[in-house]
């Protein structure tokens, strides 16, 4: 077989497989709509675990999907189920967010924990992973690339660049000071060189004298010397077989980890990686192709077919406009553009309909005509509406009364539901019958695209022939009808009312929204930003970087009314559905429930800046810097304040995506301003940042980001009312720990052998953030100790001083962050739900004690009041 022959059979196996992959998505998804659309409508559900379950069944159904169709969409080749695909991708996204603003406001938790519902769907942790489609920077690199170039620019341009390039430069000296700084440096080079070789030369006296000092051996027998050597080294070979026995059988059961692997893909890998590459090559090509394709096939359609559309358009509406003349006697009136032109006609075509519409219209104008009459007698007219409005509340009282009886939880209308119906719908008319055996190369369908571009050419062609018609109608009422066109007129003035009204509301609309920088142009704005400080560049970080472990105690703690602290694993799910899904997706931002801010709090150390450089990285967003310190003396005064943010969130839509981060967002709500930090202001932005957030509309992809390692200082009904949204990071648990630790020893160059215990290192660092061990892993491998390995192997010892100098967190700072997050409003909302809970049970059991008790009260009030 030739290398060609075995590259196109390849091809074959991965269209195959990602058809295969396509197909069982929309298998599962068309049994997933099944369930979200039963036949009969569902009752209300009380019971508030059978809801939650349910919603936790859809969530991970969806996540599955979801995932599939990503690697679907990141993999194959053809342009038109790309599309296609790319449709009910975004429309899964969409409903995985609604489905978790159900859960949330079902729980009253932004963390929640699915143990049950894994094991009934036979499914791991790791499937809880919200996985980022690629295509999110992928689609955008070049516009990505351009960007960079532009800001590296203006840092260049401002003098950035040369700055660090004066930091890191070393200082001029003259000829005599040089040499006398290479002389001391050679001297103490030849001074520990000799130092060594008198070591080595005492050493060596030393062993002499001792040798000399020691008494010869007696010699053995030959057979008892043999005897002697063969028990010493048949002891140390059986040790040694045992050592690495039982680091093998430690291995295969995971209580160790294995030796250094070398971080090198394997040869499948490499393979796997390169197809990938191949393929992504291949989709631009196609896709190159297809754009090609649209016009020319487009031209070729209005050139072959333009005619015949005209002159079938043109004979069914003369059709249309004889056979109304013969049931009315009258020329109908065409309709306008903005009724839909001939497109309302041949929804209406049948000449009986336009004789029932006309008399609907002409009953309409005697009834107002019978009101106008009427007016003067409305004492009447008013006691009916009276009466009807009367009416029509004692029936919707009693809507509501029975509503009242059958409480419960219905699942809410959904934005997202059409789209992905809609994309099932195409995906079994067009392609799940459709033989693609000659498509091997997968390039785009010629028919298809006719189709498409034959519906917009006769949507040009039916405009053109529109402006013909209306034309040719009134002619014929002239010549014909011999009508004067009085009411035209008549409407004419109304509508020039109408506009004038419509005018004056537009200038209003104006008025309010001003653009305080309309004379400068975005790339001016742009620069000045960058010159400032306040849009720099994010730090490449990937979120699957933020290590962490899921929780295997959350549903057990729950159970025992007990509320866990969230995983570093939760809070990676929760910046991926907050944060990283709304912003790469405009379709996905605008239909779903809007997010404007993001508070992540949490102790120093947890990775609260390295999220906000992770939404950045995985979105491609710009990353704007309004934290206190970096305002503090910059835009003086309320208007230049203004003036800076209406820059900045103008920069971030024009540029969007866009995060734009506070970092110590506590600052700006201060209960009391100490006094060391009255200089710089922090409150500067109080007032003016809740206006601009107004402003923030669906179509935005603007996001807000708050850090704060204290939010215990700021006021929080204020602070709670712009940062809605509130992520509580905790300080990483013993499993996170656990894999931190080889994760950072393995990066950082370091050989995992038994003699390093790393359960015992995870356990002795409980209170210990992931800054804390990433300070003390670079303090222990340096370049030295690394080099040292493999005669001295590392300990978990080496890495408690450098610990030791650190602070941890202690249980009463973890303790003041539940208390904190206890008073937002979603933690109240939580702790009543927990009281009513409670409640419930406790009456389930005294009702009639409780009901006996109220009964007395009232009697006995009645018998004060009677007395």
């Amino acid at each position: 077989m030739t290398t060609s022959e075995h590259n196109k059979s390849q091809r074959r196996g991965m269209v195959g497989s990602y058809t295969r992959m396509w197909v069982q998505a929309h298998g599962a998804l068309e049994d997933l709509l099944v369930d979200e659309h039963p036949p009969t409508a569902p009752r209300p559900l009380k019971d508030r675990l059978q809801v939650f379950q349910g919603l936790a069944t859809f969530y991970l159904k969806y996540l599955q999907i979801f995932r599939s169709l990503e690697a679907v969409y990141d993999q194959i080749v053809h342009p038109q189920k790309r599309r296609m695909v790319r449709h009910v991708l975004d429309g899964v996204m969409g409903r995985i967010l609604e489905l978790k603003n159900e859960m949330v406001e079902l729980e009253f938790s932004e963390f929640h924990y699915f143990d049950d519902v894994l094991q009934d769907l036979k499914l791991t942790p790791e499937d809880l992973e919200v996985p980022i489609p690629q295509y999110f920077v992928r689609e955008k690199m070049r516009v990505l690339r351009d960007r960079q170039k532009m800001l590296a620019h203006v840092m260049a341009k401002g003098g950035h660049i040369e700055q660090v390039e004066q930091e890191v430069s070393v200082q001029t000296m003259c000829l005599e000071e040089a040499v006398r700084v290479l002389q001391v440096c050679e001297r103490a080079r030849q001074g520990r060189l000799r130092h060594r070789f008198m070591k080595e030369i005492r050493q060596a006296e030393e062993e002499g004298s001792q040798a000399k000092s020691q008494t010869p051996i007696s010699t053995l027998d030959p057979d008892q010397a043999a005897t002697c050597i063969q028990k010493v080294w048949r002891g140390y070979s059986q040790r040694k077989r045992t050592r690495r026995e039982r680091l093998e059988e430690m291995i295969f059961l995971g209580m160790v980890p294995p030796e250094q692997q070398q971080q090198r893909p394997s040869v499948a890998q490499l393979k796997a990686q390169q197809v990938e590459t191949t393929r992504r090559l291949v989709q631009e090509e196609n896709e190159a192709e297809y754009q090609r394709a649209l016009v020319s096939i487009k031209e070729s359609v209005r050139a072959v077919d333009g005619p015949d559309l005209r002159e079938t358009l043109q004979e069914q509406i003369r059709q249309w406009f004889i056979e109304c003349r013969d049931a009315t006697g009258k020329f109908p009136d065409f309709p306008n553009a903005e009724d839909g032109g001939s497109t309302a006609i041949f929804a209406q075509k049948t000449p009986d309909q336009v004789a029932a519409e006309l008399a609907a219209k002409e009953e309409e104008k005697k009834r107002k005509d019978n009101i106008n009459k009427d007016k003067k007698g409305g004492k009447d007219r008013k006691d009916q509406k009276k009466d009807k409005k009367r009416r029509s509340k004692q029936k919707k009282g009693g809507k509501e009364e029975g509503e009242e009886e059958e409480k419960g939880w219905k699942m809410p209308p959904s934005n997202f539901l059409p789209t992905v119906v809609e994309g099932n719908k195409m995906y079994k008319d067009v392609w799940q019958g459709r033989d693609e055996t000659q498509n091997f190369l997968q390039r785009f369908d010629a028919q298809l695209v006719r189709e498409e571009k034959r519906l917009e050419v006769e949507e040009e062609v039916r405009v053109q022939v529109d402006e013909l018609m209306r034309q040719e109608v009134k002619n014929l009422k002239l010549a014909v009808d011999r009508e004067k066109g009085k009411k035209k007129k008549k409407g004419k003035k109304g509508g020039k009312k109408k506009k004038k009204k419509g005018k004056k509301g537009s200038k209003k609309k104006k008025k309010k929204e001003k653009d305080l920088t309309a004379d400068r142009t975005l790339e001016s704005l742009y620069e000045e930003l960058v010159l400032e400080g306040f849009l720099i560049r994010p730090l490449n970080i990937k979120l699957s970087e933020y290590i962490g472990e899921f929780s295997y105690l959350g549903t057990t703690l729950r159970q025992a009314d007990i509320e866990p602290m969230p995983s570093l694993s939760d809070v990676r799910q929760l910046i991926a559905l907050y944060g990283i899904l709304p912003l790469g997706s405009q379709s996905v931002h605008q239909k779903a429930p809007l997010m404007k801010t993001l508070l992540l709090a949490g102790p120093g150390g947890v990775g609260k800046r390295m999220l906000v450089h992770a939404l950045c990285t995985e979105t491609g967003a710009n990353l704007f810097n309004l934290s206190p310190r970096n305002l503090a003396g910059k835009y003086p005064g309320r208007s230049c304040l203004q003036y800076l943010l209406h820059m900045v969130f103008k920069v971030a839509r024009q540029l969007q995506p866009s995060v734009i981060w506070i970092g110590d967002a506590e600052k700006t709500f201060y209960k009391k301003v100490p006094k060391l930090e009255k200089e710089m202001e922090p409150k500067r932005l109080k007032k003016d940042l809740v206006k601009v957030l107004k402003s923030v509309k669906p179509e935005d992809r603007v996001l807000v980001v708050g850090t704060s390692r204290r939010p215990f200082d700021a006021d929080l009904k204020p602070f709670c009312k712009v940062y809605r949204k509130i992520i509580l990071i905790p300080r990483p648990d013993y499993a996170s720990r656990l894999v931190l630790w080889r994760e950072l020893l393995c990066g950082g160059g370091a050989r995992l052998t038994p003699n390093l215990d790393l359960s015992s290192l995870a356990k002795v660092t409980d209170g210990y953030t992931q800054g804390h061990i990433l300070q003390a892993v670079r303090q222990v491998l340096t370049p030295r100790r690394l080099a040292q390995q493999t005669t001295r192997p590392l300990t978990a010892e080496e890495f408690i001083p450098p610990l030791a100098r650190q602070d941890p967190v202690y249980k009463e700072e973890e303790e003041a962050f539940k208390m904190w997050y206890g008073r937002t409003p979603l933690g109240k909302k939580r702790a009543r739900a927990a009281k009513a809970i409670e409640e419930e049970g406790e009456s389930g059991k005294d009702k009639d004690k409780r009901g006996t008790g109220r009964k007395t009260g009232k009697e006995e009030k009645s018998k004060k009041n009677n007395k």
